[in-house]
């Protein structure tokens, strides 16, 4: 590694690579270790990556619509490839039809499949114009909220 400087030694566990400027430096880190700054100074602990970023945690959104007297109710968007058959909706009573699915935070399009039929979820306060000539209905899931402090 000609023309670079690391002043720092780091007692590794755990093989690992650090990206330094366009070098990459093979080092260990261990989880929820202290590491020294240049300065001498202890840096927070390595956490873990969704504590940091949130939005790579799954949510989990429930999805539902009433369609009384319907015999197969699915929900099909860009969250699941637009699949029709992948996410099945079940009956609930009452002609109300639920499924849980687990998303990251987001903007998804989405819409209903009732007896073979597309629509749009009339509950939905957003829309996005589809290439069909219909509308997609607009879920947006916001970052998970966190209450730890480092």
């Amino acid at each position: 590694m000609k023309n670079s400087t690391v002043s720092q030694k780091r007692k590794l566990s755990t093989r690992g690579f650090i990206l330094v400027g366009q070098e990459h430096l093979e080092s260990t880190v261990k989880p929820n270790t202290t590491l020294s700054s240049a300065s001498g100074k202890a840096n927070s602990p390595v956490q873990a990556v969704s504590e940091r970023f949130p939005a790579l945690e799954k949510q989990e959104v429930i999805f539902t619509i009433s369609a009384p007297g319907a015999r197969e109710v699915t929900v099909a968007g860009n969250f699941n490839g637009w699949r029709t058959d992948a996410t099945p909706l079940k009956k609930m009573g009452g002609g109300k039809w639920a499924v849980p699915v687990m998303l990251r935070s987001g903007e998804y399009e989405y819409r209903f499949i009732v007896d073979g039929q597309w629509c749009e979820d009339p509950d939905a306060t957003q829309r996005a114009a589809n290439p069909y000539g219909g509308f997609n209905s607009v879920l947006i899931v916001p970052l998970a909220v966190k209450t730890s402090i480092l």
